[in-house]
């Protein structure tokens, strides 16, 4: 007898290694796993401008890098205590409307100068239900697309559920744009596993099936640099139990994410690659070690031992970028071994 359902997942065409710059847009899933990617010296970025729940406001994001667009003053708004901007998360939000201004134009710079490197995209969507501006706002018309509400009064948008085809026609801009940036980028779609509460258990269902049925439809018709990973089906088929969720039983745990993310690379990586993901992890969590007396013998035969393999690593597996730890052992034995480097 079977008690347990596993998603089979086929080998993917889209290899993994450390000579990929990636990006991860989308949900707070997205950033969770993207974490575990930069964790492993992935060259990686993640959400640019902060959390997007849905499509049109990744859309919006990629529109604004590609066009050269700069935020000025009848970008942002103040609500009595902050500075904000309908395009951005809080985290971009400031007392200061010049130093608003310039962490959003500094953050768009930086995504506008990486996204021709970007060689694999990771777009996770989690809400079809998107927030429109119900006013012409400064320079925001009407039904502008607001990617965050910033605690604004509820009678400042319309919400409305988009339909599947809106879903699909925002996928396809998201992929051409990213695709004019560079044409040999790969496209990987997920869809959130975390439940959107606030709009109801049975809206959330539909909220989801809409972005289920609209990245099918698009990968349907563009395979050939796009595919879709089952994070969705994992959670509810494979880990549908709340032992994999958090204390808020909506966001997921440690342990479930760390699965989502292990699925994720046996299914895109070979032997060899793995093989080298975990000497790459061992060395990691070794020089993650915490030092307590830098001057002590010990520790000086640690940091010969850890900058050799470091050298080593870095040397033999091609991409990986571990200039950061060889540079602390570094340090470490020139301040105080006086250590001939």
């Amino acid at each position: 007898m079977n008690l347990y359902t596993t998603i089979e997942i086929p080998p993917s065409p889209i290899h993994l290694d450390w000579t990929k710059n990636l990006l991860f847009v989308g949900s707070c899933f997205a950033e969770n796993i993207s974490k575990r990617f930069a964790e492993r010296k992935f060259p990686s970025m993640a959400n640019p401008f902060g959390v997007l729940y849905n499509p049109l406001s990744i859309e919006r994001l990629m529109e604004n890098a590609a066009s050269g667009k700069i935020y000025t003053e009848e970008d942002v708004f103040f609500d009595g205590e902050l500075w904000h901007c309908w395009d951005a998360h809080s985290s971009f939000s400031r007392k200061n409307k010049k130093e608003c201004l310039e962490n959003l134009n500094a953050a768009l710079d930086t995504f506008r100068k990486h996204l021709p490197k970007i060689d694999i995209a990771f777009i996770t969507l989690g809400s079809a239900f998107v927030y429109f501006l119900k006013d012409a706002d400064k320079n925001y018309p009407a039904n502008t697309v607001v990617s965050n509400c910033h605690k604004a009064s509820p009678e400042t948008f319309i919400r409305k559920r988009i339909s599947v085809e809106q879903a699909i026609l925002s996928l396809k801009n998201i992929a051409a744009i990213l695709r004019s940036q560079n044409p040999k980028i790969q496209i990987v779609c997920t869809v959130s596993p975390l439940r959107h509460f606030k709009d109801g258990a049975p809206e959330n269902s539909v909220s989801k099936a809409t972005l289920l049925l609209a990245i099918h439809e698009f990968i349907r018709n563009h395979s050939d640099f796009a595919e879709y990973f089952p994070a969705y089906e994992i959670v509810m088929d494979e880990l549908r139990d709340y032992r994999f969720y958090a204390q808020d039983m909506i966001h997921l745990s440690e342990v479930a994410e760390d699965y989502i993310f292990e699925r994720f690379m046996d299914s895109h990586t070979d032997a060899a690659f793995s093989q080298n993901l975990l000497r790459v992890e061992k060395f990691l969590k070794a020089a993650s070690h915490r030092i307590i007396n830098s001057e002590s013998p010990k520790i000086q035969e640690f940091a010969q031992k850890h900058l050799v393999l470091a050298q080593a690593l870095s040397a033999s597996i091609p991409g990986l970028d571990l200039n950061e730890e060889m540079k602390f052992f570094e340090k470490l034995l020139r301040e105080n071994f006086s250590f001939p480097l």
